[in-house]
Protein backbone atom coordinates (compact mmCIF):
# COMPACT_ATOMS: atom_id res chain seq x y z
CA UNK A 1 0.00 0.00 0.00
CA UNK A 2 1.28 3.65 -1.09
CA UNK A 3 -0.38 7.30 0.24
CA UNK A 4 0.20 10.69 -0.64
CA UNK A 5 -1.01 13.23 1.31
CA UNK A 6 -2.57 15.78 -0.53
CA UNK A 7 -2.78 18.88 1.41
CA UNK A 8 -5.21 20.62 -1.20
CA UNK A 9 -7.19 17.92 -0.11
CA UNK A 10 -6.93 18.05 3.71
CA UNK A 11 -8.14 21.81 3.67
CA UNK A 12 -11.19 20.42 1.57
CA UNK A 13 -11.43 17.49 4.27
CA UNK A 14 -11.04 20.37 7.48
CA UNK A 15 -13.73 22.46 6.05
CA UNK A 16 -15.93 19.58 5.54
CA UNK A 17 -15.87 17.74 8.69
CA UNK A 18 -15.49 21.27 10.56
CA UNK A 19 -18.27 21.93 11.71
CA UNK A 20 -18.68 18.76 13.52
CA UNK A 21 -15.71 19.26 15.58
CA UNK A 22 -14.46 21.55 18.16
CA UNK A 23 -10.91 23.86 17.02
CA UNK A 24 -9.21 22.79 20.07
CA UNK A 25 -7.50 25.24 22.14
CA UNK A 26 -3.57 25.50 22.54
CA UNK A 27 -1.92 26.65 25.92
CA UNK A 28 1.57 28.47 25.99
CA UNK A 29 3.28 27.71 28.88
CA UNK A 30 7.36 27.73 29.59
CA UNK A 31 9.14 24.96 30.68
CA UNK A 32 10.55 26.34 33.87
CA UNK A 33 6.94 26.00 35.16
CA UNK A 34 7.57 22.34 35.29
CA UNK A 35 10.88 22.16 36.42
CA UNK A 36 12.54 22.02 33.30
CA UNK A 37 14.96 24.70 31.25
CA UNK A 38 13.07 27.87 30.27
CA UNK A 39 11.82 27.47 27.00
CA UNK A 40 8.18 28.31 25.16
CA UNK A 41 5.84 25.42 25.00
CA UNK A 42 2.37 24.85 22.96
CA UNK A 43 0.39 22.25 24.06
CA UNK A 44 -2.43 21.33 21.86
CA UNK A 45 -5.55 20.24 23.78
CA UNK A 46 -7.02 17.27 21.56
CA UNK A 47 -7.89 15.75 24.61
CA UNK A 48 -10.94 18.70 24.45
CA UNK A 49 -12.25 17.04 21.47
CA UNK A 50 -15.50 15.44 21.08
CA UNK A 51 -15.28 11.89 21.96
CA UNK A 52 -12.45 12.54 23.98
CA UNK A 53 -9.76 12.53 21.60
CA UNK A 54 -8.42 13.50 18.19
CA UNK A 55 -10.32 10.91 17.05
CA UNK A 56 -13.28 12.30 16.01
CA UNK A 57 -11.11 13.81 13.25
CA UNK A 58 -10.60 10.62 11.26
CA UNK A 59 -14.18 9.20 12.30
CA UNK A 60 -15.68 12.38 10.68
CA UNK A 61 -13.91 11.68 7.63
CA UNK A 62 -15.42 8.44 7.11
CA UNK A 63 -18.24 9.06 7.33
CA UNK A 64 -18.52 12.13 5.67
CA UNK A 65 -16.55 11.09 2.50
CA UNK A 66 -17.80 7.66 2.11
CA UNK A 67 -21.18 5.96 1.21
CA UNK A 68 -22.50 4.49 4.52
CA UNK A 69 -24.43 1.23 3.88
CA UNK A 70 -27.91 0.80 5.81
CA UNK A 71 -25.87 -1.47 8.12
CA UNK A 72 -24.08 1.36 9.62
CA UNK A 73 -20.47 1.28 10.55
CA UNK A 74 -17.84 -0.71 12.62
CA UNK A 75 -14.44 -0.11 13.96
CA UNK A 76 -12.22 -2.06 15.94
CA UNK A 77 -10.59 0.30 18.79
CA UNK A 78 -8.59 0.12 22.47
CA UNK A 79 -11.19 3.22 23.14
CA UNK A 80 -10.77 6.62 21.61
CA UNK A 81 -11.31 5.38 17.90
CA UNK A 82 -14.37 3.25 18.84
CA UNK A 83 -15.82 6.34 20.38
CA UNK A 84 -15.13 8.43 17.90
CA UNK A 85 -16.79 6.10 15.44
CA UNK A 86 -19.58 5.87 17.86
CA UNK A 87 -20.47 9.21 18.30
CA UNK A 88 -19.58 10.18 14.34
CA UNK A 89 -22.27 7.64 13.94
CA UNK A 90 -24.30 9.13 16.11
CA UNK A 91 -24.00 12.58 15.11
CA UNK A 92 -25.27 11.29 10.89
CA UNK A 93 -27.71 9.05 12.06
CA UNK A 94 -26.04 6.15 11.39
CA UNK A 95 -25.60 2.46 13.40
CA UNK A 96 -22.43 1.40 14.61
CA UNK A 97 -20.82 -1.65 15.42
CA UNK A 98 -17.61 -1.17 18.14
CA UNK A 99 -15.41 -4.35 19.13
CA UNK A 100 -13.09 -3.40 21.61
CA UNK A 101 -10.17 -5.72 23.15
CA UNK A 102 -10.29 -6.25 27.41
CA UNK A 103 -7.73 -3.80 27.99
CA UNK A 104 -10.26 -1.24 26.73
CA UNK A 105 -10.45 1.37 29.76
CA UNK A 106 -14.05 1.84 31.57
CA UNK A 107 -14.51 5.05 30.54
CA UNK A 108 -14.10 4.35 27.07
CA UNK A 109 -16.80 1.58 27.38
CA UNK A 110 -19.15 3.51 28.87
CA UNK A 111 -18.38 6.48 26.08
CA UNK A 112 -18.76 4.24 23.30
CA UNK A 113 -22.37 2.75 24.97
CA UNK A 114 -22.80 6.32 25.78
CA UNK A 115 -23.70 7.34 22.28
CA UNK A 116 -25.67 4.67 21.17
CA UNK A 117 -23.25 2.07 19.46
CA UNK A 118 -23.28 -1.58 19.99
CA UNK A 119 -20.56 -3.06 21.77
CA UNK A 120 -18.20 -5.96 21.57
CA UNK A 121 -15.73 -6.71 24.16
CA UNK A 122 -13.49 -9.73 23.24
CA UNK A 123 -9.79 -10.78 23.35
CA UNK A 124 -6.73 -9.68 24.66
CA UNK A 125 -5.16 -6.40 22.46
CA UNK A 126 -6.54 -4.45 19.39
CA UNK A 127 -5.47 -6.78 17.00
CA UNK A 128 -8.05 -9.70 18.44
CA UNK A 129 -10.91 -6.38 18.01
CA UNK A 130 -9.46 -5.81 14.38
CA UNK A 131 -10.30 -9.26 13.48
CA UNK A 132 -13.82 -9.42 15.20
CA UNK A 133 -14.55 -6.14 13.57
CA UNK A 134 -13.32 -7.28 9.51
CA UNK A 135 -15.58 -10.54 9.82
CA UNK A 136 -18.54 -8.64 11.00
CA UNK A 137 -18.22 -6.40 8.14
CA UNK A 138 -17.71 -9.31 5.75
CA UNK A 139 -20.86 -10.77 7.02
CA UNK A 140 -23.09 -7.84 7.42
CA UNK A 141 -21.52 -5.09 4.77
CA UNK A 142 -21.07 -2.69 6.92
CA UNK A 143 -18.53 0.24 6.32
CA UNK A 144 -15.17 -0.42 8.28
CA UNK A 145 -13.70 2.54 9.72
CA UNK A 146 -9.80 1.90 10.50
CA UNK A 147 -8.20 3.08 13.26
CA UNK A 148 -5.32 4.43 11.31
CA UNK A 149 -4.55 2.38 8.66
CA UNK A 150 -7.02 4.04 5.71
CA UNK A 151 -6.40 7.12 4.27
CA UNK A 152 -9.26 8.49 5.43
CA UNK A 153 -7.92 8.14 8.61
CA UNK A 154 -4.88 9.49 7.92
CA UNK A 155 -6.49 12.87 6.44
CA UNK A 156 -8.58 13.46 9.19
CA UNK A 157 -5.57 13.47 11.78
CA UNK A 158 -3.61 15.87 9.13
CA UNK A 159 -6.20 18.48 9.95
CA UNK A 160 -4.64 18.72 13.52
CA UNK A 161 -1.58 19.81 11.86
CA UNK A 162 -3.23 21.93 9.28
CA UNK A 163 -4.95 23.88 12.71
CA UNK A 164 -2.21 23.90 14.55
CA UNK A 165 0.42 25.68 11.84
CA UNK A 166 -2.63 28.33 12.29
CA UNK A 167 -1.79 28.38 15.61
CA UNK A 168 1.04 28.20 16.47
CA UNK A 169 2.98 28.72 13.20
CA UNK A 170 6.49 29.70 15.12
CA UNK A 171 6.86 26.33 15.99
CA UNK A 172 10.54 23.87 15.97
CA UNK A 173 9.48 20.70 16.85
CA UNK A 174 5.97 19.08 17.71
CA UNK A 175 5.91 15.84 19.58
CA UNK A 176 2.81 13.43 19.48
CA UNK A 177 2.85 10.01 20.55
CA UNK A 178 2.53 7.21 18.56
CA UNK A 179 -0.19 4.03 18.55
CA UNK A 180 -0.68 2.74 14.81
CA UNK A 181 0.49 6.13 13.88
CA UNK A 182 -2.44 7.56 12.15
CA UNK A 183 -1.88 10.69 14.16
CA UNK A 184 1.87 10.87 13.83
CA UNK A 185 1.86 10.17 10.08
CA UNK A 186 -1.30 12.76 9.37
CA UNK A 187 0.23 15.85 11.11
CA UNK A 188 4.24 14.62 9.53
CA UNK A 189 3.18 14.46 6.33
CA UNK A 190 1.18 17.90 6.47
CA UNK A 191 4.47 19.63 8.33
CA UNK A 192 6.53 17.90 5.43
CA UNK A 193 4.01 19.53 2.19
CA UNK A 194 4.36 22.92 4.16
CA UNK A 195 8.69 22.74 4.30
CA UNK A 196 8.79 25.77 1.90
CA UNK A 197 7.01 28.16 4.24
CA UNK A 198 10.07 30.68 4.73
CA UNK A 199 13.32 29.39 6.00
CA UNK A 200 11.48 27.78 8.79
CA UNK A 201 10.18 23.76 9.21
CA UNK A 202 8.83 21.84 11.81
CA UNK A 203 10.62 18.56 13.11
CA UNK A 204 8.02 15.76 14.45
CA UNK A 205 8.72 13.61 16.52
CA UNK A 206 7.34 10.45 18.18
CA UNK A 207 6.37 9.33 21.12
CA UNK A 208 5.86 5.48 22.69
CA UNK A 209 5.65 3.28 25.85
CA UNK A 210 9.01 1.22 26.61
CA UNK A 211 6.20 -1.11 27.01
CA UNK A 212 4.69 -0.80 23.07
CA UNK A 213 7.89 0.41 20.71
CA UNK A 214 5.62 0.01 17.49
CA UNK A 215 7.09 2.46 15.43
CA UNK A 216 11.00 2.10 16.83
CA UNK A 217 10.14 -1.48 15.97
CA UNK A 218 9.12 -0.77 12.57
CA UNK A 219 11.79 1.39 11.59
CA UNK A 220 14.58 -0.64 12.71
CA UNK A 221 12.77 -3.62 10.58
CA UNK A 222 12.39 -1.49 7.64
CA UNK A 223 8.88 -2.53 7.81
CA UNK A 224 6.35 -2.36 10.14
CA UNK A 225 6.50 -5.31 12.17
CA UNK A 226 4.82 -7.06 15.52
CA UNK A 227 6.18 -5.56 18.43
CA UNK A 228 5.41 -5.90 22.26
CA UNK A 229 1.86 -4.50 23.59
CA UNK A 230 2.58 -3.14 27.04
CA UNK A 231 2.37 -0.30 28.93
CA UNK A 232 -0.53 1.46 31.11
CA UNK A 233 -1.41 3.42 28.11
CA UNK A 234 -2.21 -0.03 26.29
CA UNK A 235 -5.56 0.91 25.60
CA UNK A 236 -4.10 3.88 23.02
CA UNK A 237 -1.09 3.06 22.65
CA UNK A 238 -0.45 -0.40 21.83
CA UNK A 239 -1.37 -2.12 18.01
CA UNK A 240 0.79 -5.15 17.21
CA UNK A 241 2.14 -3.08 14.35
CA UNK A 242 2.42 0.49 13.23
CA UNK A 243 0.29 1.20 9.94
CA UNK A 244 0.96 0.00 6.58
CA UNK A 245 0.39 4.02 4.93
CA UNK A 246 2.11 5.83 7.52
CA UNK A 247 5.51 3.96 7.81
CA UNK A 248 6.84 5.40 4.81
CA UNK A 249 5.62 8.81 6.18
CA UNK A 250 7.97 8.32 9.58
CA UNK A 251 10.47 6.87 7.48
CA UNK A 252 10.86 9.92 5.44
CA UNK A 253 9.30 12.55 7.41
CA UNK A 254 9.70 11.96 11.47
CA UNK A 255 12.74 13.36 12.64
CA UNK A 256 13.14 10.50 15.20
CA UNK A 257 11.06 8.45 17.69
CA UNK A 258 11.81 8.65 21.89
CA UNK A 259 10.48 6.27 24.37
CA UNK A 260 9.09 6.74 27.80
CA UNK A 261 8.48 4.73 30.78
CA UNK A 262 5.02 4.33 32.40
CA UNK A 263 6.36 6.34 35.46
CA UNK A 264 7.28 8.91 33.33
CA UNK A 265 3.97 8.76 31.55
CA UNK A 266 2.45 8.77 35.56
CA UNK A 267 4.47 12.09 36.23
CA UNK A 268 3.04 13.52 32.94
CA UNK A 269 -0.36 13.17 33.55
CA UNK A 270 0.23 14.46 37.47
CA UNK A 271 2.29 17.86 36.31
CA UNK A 272 -0.79 18.63 33.63
CA UNK A 273 -2.71 17.93 36.47
CA UNK A 274 -0.65 20.22 38.73
CA UNK A 275 0.17 22.86 36.58
CA UNK A 276 -2.64 23.24 34.50
CA UNK A 277 -5.78 21.58 35.69
CA UNK A 278 -5.29 19.37 32.49
CA UNK A 279 -6.71 16.02 32.50
CA UNK A 280 -5.54 13.31 30.33
CA UNK A 281 -5.48 9.85 30.00
CA UNK A 282 -1.74 7.67 29.64
CA UNK A 283 -1.60 7.89 26.02
CA UNK A 284 -2.65 11.39 26.08
CA UNK A 285 0.19 12.49 28.49
CA UNK A 286 3.06 10.28 26.67
CA UNK A 287 4.60 12.98 24.20
CA UNK A 288 4.39 15.56 27.00
CA UNK A 289 6.36 12.55 29.13
CA UNK A 290 9.17 13.09 26.64
CA UNK A 291 9.71 16.31 27.68
CA UNK A 292 9.78 15.80 31.54
CA UNK A 293 11.55 12.85 31.56
CA UNK A 294 14.42 14.11 29.20
CA UNK A 295 13.43 11.31 26.67
CA UNK A 296 13.65 14.52 24.50
CA UNK A 297 15.82 17.61 25.33
CA UNK A 298 15.26 20.85 23.65
CA UNK A 299 17.75 23.23 22.78
CA UNK A 300 18.44 26.84 24.34
CA UNK A 301 14.99 28.76 22.83
CA UNK A 302 13.96 26.01 20.84
CA UNK A 303 9.90 26.45 20.19
CA UNK A 304 7.95 23.01 21.05
CA UNK A 305 4.48 22.23 20.64
CA UNK A 306 3.54 18.94 22.39
CA UNK A 307 -0.04 17.43 21.61
CA UNK A 308 -1.85 16.47 24.20
CA UNK A 309 -4.49 13.80 22.25
CA UNK A 310 -6.74 12.25 24.50
CA UNK A 311 -8.49 12.78 27.96
CA UNK A 312 -10.94 9.82 28.16
CA UNK A 313 -10.49 8.49 32.37
CA UNK A 314 -12.64 8.37 35.12
CA UNK A 315 -12.15 10.38 38.29
CA UNK A 316 -11.49 7.30 40.28
CA UNK A 317 -8.38 5.81 37.41
CA UNK A 318 -7.39 9.82 37.16
CA UNK A 319 -6.82 9.70 41.25
CA UNK A 320 -5.37 6.89 41.33
CA UNK A 321 -3.04 7.99 38.36
CA UNK A 322 -1.82 10.70 40.67
CA UNK A 323 -0.79 7.96 43.36
CA UNK A 324 1.02 6.22 41.28
CA UNK A 325 3.21 9.44 40.24
CA UNK A 326 4.11 9.78 43.65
Amino acid sequence: MSFALDRERVVSVYELIKPYLRVTPIVEVNGADFGLEPSPLTLKLEALQHAGSFKARGAFTHLLTRDVPAAGVVAASGGNHGAAVAYAAMRLGHAAKIFVPTVCSQAKVDRIRSYGAELSIGGERYADALAASEEWAAQTGALAVHAFDQPETLLGQATMGLELAAQAPALDTLLAAVGGGGLLGGIAAWYAGDGNRGSRSVRVIGVEPEGAPTLTAALAAGRPVDAPAGSIAADSLAPRQVGELMFPIARDHVDRVVLVSDRAIRRAQRALWEQLRVIAEPGGAAAFAALLSGAYRPAPGERVGVVVSGGNTTPEAFAQALVEAG
